[in-house]
């Protein structure tokens, strides 16, 4: 074939829609990467500091399933246009073997420069340039609305058929998702400290736990009883490590007020100063507080937001019938995020989790199974029991006996100690790759 032929106006006019159409497909590529791999967080900061493109990037992704479909079906008409320029122009030049080399070619060109080059760059830029391709992509999308309509309902009526659901409104990725991950990933590359991501993941799981589950249940709630003379009410204050007790009449289950030391020893000063040194006639009554119920169903955030309101640090919590549970503090919650808080009249009791010389672990059986995945790093299932004594009990089916052994979950439980029904001493130790201790 003669050169001055095969080199003519047409070639470079093909040639040039070739190269067009390619750069076309790296931008639909990296586009498609980088608006799904930015952080949308980021975008929203972009977006309040004015951005146009972040704000509008924002919007693309809020319908993920019309965004990847229009993207997708654009990338896909100018990769197969360009394919077949690129066949007829071989084909032209180097006759029946074109097809070959156009393959060979095209495969190259496409993989290196409209594929891997650009979402190499998105990944690395996600955020900018999400930002800079939004403009682009969001004139692309409404252009593509019909035909992706058509192909929408295609795809959902195909899924519809093997039973899988599709929500178009669901974010690629969503907030709470991409910190926790974020989180996860900071902590096992040694950017994040253990304790930083504690707090800042039990911070974000207030919302999703009851004070059911961290609650100090009614068995160690220490009480007063109403009938009990004033004498004996402040030496039980003055020992006791609570600042508020409540007060019953009766039955236990009675409750009918809450005392604050501090309103019983400023009761029993005044009547001191006022010269009346007996206590015997004093109402323990007369400086109890309304008592505040909840309902155990009651999550951590919204008990956190009611604590702050009533301005009011302590609650009594009951079950749907009414029966008291246990009892809950706003520094129960708090801990949920810093860790544990003690104070000078916090004892060595109070540790719950002793590290033996044998590399075991002795655990009260009353520690929280959250608790102990979050000293030690564990990830103890925590779904159906919230105690680590409970969870014992819920995989033996069975109340164990002193002495016996179980391993559940590639760990190692001996029971330690016992009173009646209740377990109060575990030595805990991983078994075998589950160990992390």
């Amino acid at each position: 074939m003669d050169t001055g032929t095969a080199f003519d106006a047409a070639f470079w006019v093909t040639a040039s829609a070739i190269f067009l159409l390619l750069i076309c497909s790296a931008l639909f590529s990296g586009s498609e990467t980088a608006l799904t791999a930015a952080s949308r967080g980021k975008l929203r900061s972009m977006s309040d500091d004015g951005s146009r493109g972040a704000g509008l990037a924002l919007k693309l992704t809020e319908d993920s399933e019309r965004l990847i479909g229009s993207i997708l079906l654009g990338n896909n008409i100018a990769n197969i246009l360009a394919t077949s320029l690129a066949t007829a122009l071989f084909t032209r030049t180097l006759g029946e073997s074109g097809v070959a080399a156009a393959t060979l070619v095209m495969t190259v060109l496409v993989l290196v420069f409209a594929e891997v080059l650009p979402k190499t760059y998105a990944i690395s830029n996600s955020e900018k340039a999400a930002t800079l391709a939004a403009p682009l992509i969001s004139l692309v999308v409404r252009t593509m609305a019909p035909p992706v309509a058509v192909v929408r309902i295609i795809v959902r009526g195909v899924l519809g058929l093997v039973g899988v659901p599709v929500d178009p409104t669901r974010n690629v990725l969503s907030i709470r998702e991409e910190i926790v991950g974020t989180l996860t990933l900071g902590h096992s590359e040694g950017v994040f400290e253990k304790e930083d991501r504690d707090r800042l993941l039990g911070a974000l799981d207030l919302g999703d736990r009851t004070v059911e589950e961290i609650m100090r249940h009614r068995s160690s709630i220490e009480m007063i009883d109403a009938d009990t003379p004033a004498p004996d009410v402040v030496a039980q204050a003055l020992q006791s490590p609570h600042t508020r007790l409540p007060v019953y009449k009766d039955d236990p289950e009675n409750i009918i007020g809450v005392i604050h030391a501090k309103d019983l020893l400023r009761a029993v000063h005044d009547r001191i100063e006022g010269g009346d040194a007996g206590l015997l006639e004093f109402d323990i009554m007369s400086v109890a507080r309304k008592p505040y119920f909840v309902p155990e169903t009651t999550t951590l955030d919204d008990q956190m937001r009611q604590f702050l309101k009533r301005h009011t640090h302590f609650a009594l919590v009951v079950d749907e019938y009414g029966d008291l549970q246990g009892l809950i503090t706003l520094e129960d919650i708090l801990e949920e995020i810093v860790g544990e808080i003690t104070d000078e009249f916090d004892t060595g009791a109070d540790h719950m989790i002793v590290k033996t010389g044998d590399g075991k672990y002795l655990v009260d059986g009353a520690m929280t199974i959250r608790d102990l995945n979050r000293a030690r790093d564990w990830t103890l299932p925590d779904e159906a029991a919230n105690t680590i004594a409970g969870f014992v009990i819920h995989e033996a089916q069975m109340i164990p006996r002193v002495g016996q052994v179980f391993i559940f979950h590639g760990f190692r439980f001996e029971v330690m100690a016992r009173e009646n029904n209740r377990i109060t001493r575990l030595k805990i130790s991983p078994v075998g790759a589950a160990s992390r201790g």
